[in-house]
């Protein structure tokens, strides 16, 4: 049988609930389980009821996205976690073909591209995100930016008994910080390079409205990892050069 995989979904009042919900039970991978947690939502619950005998439903009270995605993996049962927000959408063998190329190469965590949607799930930018050859690539560009989206990863349950959960210190970045940690462990990310995910933008989206706040926290992440991360390619950046995303 093919390993359990657990998708989580943290949900706190988004109107594209049910969409995230259909793709990832649409999946072509036949060994999943759905966990969507619900952060205190006061609107859109209704979305979710026609769902609710299909997947696994945990309510808690708001405490934001790290809370919500922690709370979902100490519920989860998968050997394998992906992260899915509640307004992106997973196309429909996404869990597969990742899962296939993460055995292939022995990966504990990986990510792929993505399409950039709208509302009306419209095409805004086709596979928008960096692209990648080999590990040293990944590692060096954290030196600048966050190349990765959360909602593309899925990680072997073995990397968050290694480098623990998602940090509830980073009200919108806790991801961004994660990444770093997961790295300076040396556990390299894997890129896939297919689009398997379609990012939302809307009104409402988070990084929309917090701008403000997304800026204080990377510089505080940025300050506090750089230095690190430097330290660490100097003396693994020819070994990175060798893991090759074939």
């Amino acid at each position: 049988m093919q390993p359990l995989v657990s998708i989580i979904i943290p949900f706190y009042n988004c109107a594209f609930v049910d969409q995230a919900i259909e793709s990832a039970l649409q999946q072509s991978y036949p060994n999943i389980e759905v966990i969507l947690v619900d952060d205190g939502s006061d609107r859109e619950v209704e979305r979710i009821h026609p769902y609710l005998s299909s997947i696994n439903y945990v309510r808690k009270a708001n405490g934001g996205t790290a809370s919500a995605i922690n709370t979902g993996i100490h519920h989860s049962n998968g050997e394998y976690i992906a992260w899915l927000s509640s307004d992106d959408v997973f196309l429909p063998h996404k869990v597969e073909q990742q899962i296939h190329f993460m055995k292939k190469h022995y990966a504990k965590a990986s990510f792929t591209n993505y399409d950039y949607i709208g509302p009306d799930n419209n095409l805004l930018i086709p596979k928008c995100g960096e692209q990648f050859q080999h590990a040293e690539g990944v590692y060096r560009s954290f030196l600048t930016s966050n190349p990765i989206n959360g909602c593309t990863v899925i990680l072997h349950r073995e990397v968050f008994d290694r480098v623990g959960y998602f940090s509830t210190e980073f009200n919108y970045t806790q991801d961004y910080e994660m990444w770093y940690r997961i790295l300076l462990k040396g556990i390299p990310f894997y890129y896939l390079d297919q689009v398997l995910l379609n990012y939302r933008a809307h009104p409402n989206q988070g990084t929309s409205k917090n701008q403000e706040g997304i800026k204080k926290e990377t510089f505080m992440i940025k300050h506090h990892y750089i230095p690190k991360l430097e330290n660490f390619l100097n003396f693994q950046g020819n070994r990175l050069k060798r893991v090759v995303f074939e």
